[in-house]
């Protein structure tokens, strides 16, 4: 079945693949991103290349996840285009590197708007015509630093991915009897094919920066050369965007309610499997087993 997919932060990395590992499936592609006729726009040109050479329907959209109006503006194009969002998936975000307490509590804002309040604005302006079709996927790009080993200077961007993983977790038991899926997609620490590294933001507090670097001099530079030294040969980002796409074209209910694609192993499947058994089991407990699962189509 050819669904309609939206995907945010699609202008590199894994958003990029992804939509074209989906378009490449027949599915039609929204690819939004921001700033589509300025810095973005040689990333729209190459979309639209891909999408010809390959004869695909991948769509570049215009759509700044930090924008309210920039958000409801994309969804309502879509959906009066073709009247449905079938794949809703929260891909958007930013990395930043650093010591914790150099960052300003509004860059720590900032980073929390891009990682989590982005994905309550597309939630707000795309859930309910998926809500009123009684069916649909929504997808989030989580991360392994969740639960899993974290290494220091990343603390502002573990956080935040913290706190999108669990607005999913219970996204999922709020949209189960609306018949929307959720499926929490957690990718380990790649560290070539996507640019959350290379374009990483760094605090603003230079003084206190350099006084952590008389103790932990070059400490960034260490842990990315270790994280590319566990890395198994074959460890592509491609392998999210074909989880990713794995997991759409599964008939309805049959989707995974999380899957770990975490070539280096930090630990983070190990606890997260701890983590959803518990949940499973309160739910059952306070007589809400029912959410566990997704009701059928307007039902």
């Amino acid at each position: 079945m050819s669904n309609i997919v939206v995907i945010t932060g699609a202008s590199s990395g894994f958003g990029a693949l992804t939509a074209r590992a989906l378009a490449d499936a027949g599915h039609t592609v929204y690819a939004g991103m921001r700033q589509t006729t300025t810095r973005n726009a040689p990333q729209v040109e190459a979309a639209c290349v891909y999408s010809k050479e390959h004869d695909v329907d991948l769509r570049s959209i215009e759509l700044d996840v930090t924008s309210q109006e920039s958000v409801d503006t994309a969804i309502s194009q879509i959906l009066d285009e073709h009247g449905r969002i079938d794949v809703l998936i929260h891909n958007a975000g930013h990395m930043v590197t650093g010591p914790t307490e150099a960052f300003t509590p509004e860059q720590l804002a900032d980073l929390y708007d891009v990682n989590v309040l982005s994905t309550q604005r597309v939630n707000r302006a795309a859930l309910p015509s998926m809500r009123q079709a009684g069916r649909g996927l929504v997808l989030w790009v989580s991360s392994t630093s969740v639960k899993g080993g974290t290494p220091p200077y990343l603390a502002p961007y573990f956080a935040a991915k913290a706190a999108m993983d669990s607005l999913a977790v219970s996204y999922a038991a709020e949209l189960a009897r609306w018949g929307v899926e959720t499926s929490i997609v957690v990718p380990g620490a790649f560290t070539s094919g996507t640019n959350h590294f290379t374009h990483s933001g760094r605090p603003s507090d230079h003084d206190v920066e350099a006084e952590y670097e008389t103790r932990y001099a070059g400490l960034v530079g260490q842990v990315g050369e270790k994280l590319a030294a566990l890395a198994p040969e074959g460890a592509e980002a491609s392998l999210v965007s074909d989880e990713i796409t794995r997991i759409v074209a599964l008939p309805a209910g049959q989707r995974p309610y999380r899957v770990t694609i975490d070539p280096i192993d930090d630990g983070s499947e190990e606890v997260s499997d701890v983590a959803d058994r518990i949940r499973r089991e309160f739910l059952t407990r306070v007589g809400l087993a029912d959410l566990l699962t997704v009701c059928r189509a307007n039902s």
